[in-house]
Formats: C-alpha cells, structure tokens, sequence
C-alpha cells in the first residue's frame, strides 16, 4: 500500500522542484528526437516489467504487479491510492495540473492471460526475449546488449502481455519521463487506472466504478489497449463488443460405452451436440436463430464510416491461409456491427493417440456471444435456449439426476456468464475530434477511424457511471499473438506509441 510517508515526500518533490513550463505543443520531428533518445530506457524498463508475472487469478502475481505499478508512478510524481474491490484491487493514478483545466482518464490493465510455456518458442513466457528475423522468415533471439547500438524498429520483444497490456503501460510511462525531463506538464489533469483482472472479465469491475465514483470522474476516457489496424496506421476506435459465454453440455450414457456393442443403439452426444450447433448456422455463418440480429440498422452515414477504413481483406486471409468468408456481411467492418455466435471450444471423448472405439459420455461446447450497442444479453441468451428447446431438448443448469437421464431423451446442461456490455462513442463526438487533432499532430496524417473493435474491453461500467464519452488509443502491432503463445510486440510500435501518448498528453482539451 502507499504509505503517508510516501505521498508525503511525492508532494515535498513536487514544492521543491517545480516544473516551469505548461504544456507544450511538441511538432512532430521533436516528438521523434525525444522519443529516439528514450527508447532504449523504455525497453529496459518494459523488460523489468514483463519479468513480473501476472495471472489476474494469482494473488502473489497481483500483489507484485500492484507494488511494481505504484512505484513506478510515484516516480512520476502521480499521487496513488489503492481502490479495494471484492477481488483483485484497482491502482488510481492522479496529476493534478489546475483544477480550472479538463480531466482525463487513461484505463489501462496490467494483468495477463495464462500461459502454456510447451507452446512458447522461448525458455519461460515471463522472462521476456529479443528477436529479429531470420531470412527464412522465422525469429531467433538476440541479445539484450544489442540494444547499446542503433535500434532496428522491426525487433520485437516477446512475452506475456508485451502487447497486452504492459507494452501500452509502458509508452505512457515512457511519454510521462519527456514530459517532466523537459519541465513540462500535461495539457489537462491526468488520472490513470489500471486494472489487475481485465483477463478474467474484471467481474468486480462495475461495483468498484460506482463506489468509486468521485475519484474516477473525468471529462474524457482514454482507452489505451488493443491492436492498431491491420496496416500498422494510426488508428482510434470508437467503440468495442462486449461478451457473454455459455456452455452446453450434451448428455449421453453414463460411461462411455462400446461402439461395437452399443454403436447404432445408444445415441452419441457428440453427434447430437452437432447438430445442435449446426443448426444455429446456416453455410455461410450467418445465425439462423430468428430475432438475433435485431436492431442493427446500418445506414448510409455508417457504411461510410465503415467503408473508410482501409482494410486489405485479401492479405488478411492469405496471412491466416483461409480462402473464404462468412457472410454475416459483406465486409469486415460491416461484420463487427452485429452481434457474434462463436463455437470457441469442443471436448467429447479422446482423440489422437488416446483414441478409443467408444459412444461418449457426453459433448461439451463452448460458446462466446459478442454484444454489440443494439444487443440485450439476456434476450440473446433465451434466444439461444429456446432454439434448443424447440430441437426437443430438455434444459437443465446443472449436472442430470438419474431420473432426470432416464425420463429425457434429449438433455442439455446450459450454463452462462455476463462478461461486460457493449460501448459506443461518437466519432465526431468532442473527445474523438480532440484526439484526431493529437493523432494528426504526430504522425502528419489522419487516423484510421473504426466505430467498433473487434474485441472486448470493461468500459461501458465507466461510460454509464461517470457519464464520460471513451475512446480507444491502440498502439501495438496487429500481429503481436495476444492471448495466444508468442504474444510479443514491435519495437517500431513502442517507438510510435511512445510518441501517440506524448501527443496526446500534450493536446489541449478544447470546448471543456
């Protein structure tokens, strides 16, 4: 925890050396020079960072993570306090700049998500490695001593949470040492919150939000995660899905039984459990179950919108060696407007080496449902379970009885979990133009502009709290393998970040 003493001595620092300057408006090539002569220390401190596991779910990893976050913005001159929740705590972050300007809040998460060391192609996720390019298009490692010469920005570091979402934390740290070795402040009041089970849902997320209202109130929320587009351009997103999973589990004979004995006789549950599934698709991915897309409506303005951004959907199947497309809607952008049913997982007896001549037991599949604005979690989910019903299957949210077993022929498990819900900004709403002036300031070019990501993130808890308007600010490389074994990011994108936050920082907030 941050002691009296501590915050004591942060403010003592900030009497004594004062800074001297307002905020200043960097050009673009200074931006570069400053950034150029930072790298290298940003590097070093995000290997120190990544070194630090951290699994949401370990109390030992949040408890590190939570001590290494405080220190490092204490060292920034930022006054931290810890937000209890139920589970893992928040880290509020604040710098205070003149009661009279705006405040902007920055979400960032500082958890990871498990790993599988087998799968990694280095001794231990958390111990992070340099790589370049090998000629046959493969990585090899390098050493860290090569950083001492000139950066090649096509290196990348590889580790868990190198992109999401330490790699982030770390440009903003970065950006913040410019600032203040150049005796500047930020153009507004700044507070930072980090979260420390973003990987797990962050299901304390929305109580904390309400009960720490007062603290995490701002005029504008800044999301600093995720991906740029898929060109490596500037890129803002105006919105994200949100997610819903659920479980079916099909059931079958008690034990696995004989396919020679009882194969033709007694029903196989991975069968049932497919045509279960495949009935909720039709060939080309689009949900046949009626009323799921309702109240998506895409008018002219928005296929504009969408339209605008530069997708090279051809590279993007060749790159993950796929020929064809679902046809939810004709194009990438369009697809991320509805709301998604996605087969994540299947498990029913043994495969491969451990093969066995057996009826199974019973078929699991796993399920995420992606919420868009339009979207009412619940109503997707009685959607999905009426469908079941309608196939003739009995639903039950639990493990069957044995009367249960024997008076149902067809019987389903049926479980499911709320994530988060679904946000939406207004591209032309004040803190998207405000941004796109940053963006434009950094790089002499217009950002690419995406009204919904892809992904998820735990924002509509603040936007309808604090009654803030959130923009997402992505900065690492579209390929970095988050979530997945690899997971790593470029050193061109930490360079570029690094300068996408100084921007930012330094952009009056205009209208407040």
């Amino acid at each position: 925890m941050v002691t009296a003493h501590r915050i004591k001595s942060t403010l003592i620092f900030l009497t004594l050396f004062p800074f001297t300057l307002s905020a200043q408006n960097f050009t673009k090539a200074e931006m570069e020079l400053k950034t150029g002569e930072y790298l290298k220390q940003s590097i070093d401190e995000l290997r120190e960072m990544l070194s630090i596991p951290n699994i949401g779910s370990i109390p030992e990893h949040v408890s590190s993570n939570v001590e290494w976050m405080q220190d490092a913005f204490i060292k920034r001159n930022f006054n931290v306090s810890i937000l209890e929740t139920e589970g893992p705590p928040l880290m509020l972050a604040t710098l205070e700049v003149d009661q009279n300007l705006a405040t902007v809040l920055f979400y960032m998460h500082a958890d990871g998500q498990p790993v599988d060391p087998s799968r990694w192609d280095q001794p231990d996720p958390f111990v992070p490695v340099l790589k370049k390019r090998t000629d046959d298009g493969g990585w090899e490692i390098i050493n860290w001593s090569s950083t001492e010469g000139d950066i090649d920005h096509e290196w990348r570091i590889f580790a868990r949470s190198a992109s999401d979402d330490k790699g982030p934390i770390g440009m903003f740290l970065t950006a913040m040492d410019i600032i203040q070795d150049e005796n500047l402040l930020p153009a507004y009041n700044v507070k930072v919150v980090l979260d420390f089970e973003e990987e797990l849902g962050s299901p304390h997320l929305p109580d904390a939000v309400l009960k720490y209202r007062d603290q995490l109130s701002a005029d504008h929320m800044i999301i600093l995660d995720g991906p740029r587009h898929s060109g490596n351009l500037p890129t803002l997103t105006f919105g994200a899905r949100g997610i819903q999973t659920m479980t079916l589990t099909v059931h079958g004979p008690v034990n696995p039984q004989h396919s020679g004995h009882y194969g033709n006789y007694i029903p196989n549950p991975a069968l049932r459990l497919s045509q279960v599934l495949a009935s909720m698709k039709d060939k080309h991915g689009r949900v046949l179950i009626p009323g799921f897309y309702d109240g998506v409506e895409l008018d002219s303005r928005t296929l504009e919108i969408l339209k605008a951004v530069p997708d090279d959907e051809e590279a993007i199947k060749k790159n993950m060696l796929v020929a064809g497309q679902d046809s939810v809607a004709t194009f990438l952008q369009a697809s991320r407007q509805y709301p998604s049913l996605n087969i994540r997982g299947m498990a029913s007896g043994w495969i491969g080496d451990d093969v066995r001549t057996i009826v199974p037991s019973e078929a699991v599949a796993e399920i995420d449902i992606r919420l868009v604005v339009e979207s009412d979690p619940c109503r997707l989910i009685d959607l999905v379970k009426n469908h079941i019903r309608e196939l003739g299957y009995h639903i039950i949210d639990r493990e069957p009885t044995e009367q249960e077993r024997l008076s149902y022929d067809r019987l389903i498990t049926v479980t499911h979990k709320f994530e988060y819900e679904a946000f939406r900004t207004e591209i032309d709403s004040p803190t998207g133009e405000w941004l796109k002036r940053a963006i434009f300031r950094a790089f002499g070019t217009d950002p690419v502009l995406i009204r919904t990501s892809g992904g998820s993130v735990p924002i509509a808890p603040f936007v309808s709290a604090l009654d803030v308007d959130a923009v997402g600010v992505p900065t690492v490389n579209h390929d970095n393998n988050q979530h997945s074994p690899n997971e790593n990011v470029r050193v061109g994108n930490l360079y570029e970040g690094i300068i996408t936050v100084l921007s930012v920082l330094t952009e009056p907030v205009s209208g407040f």
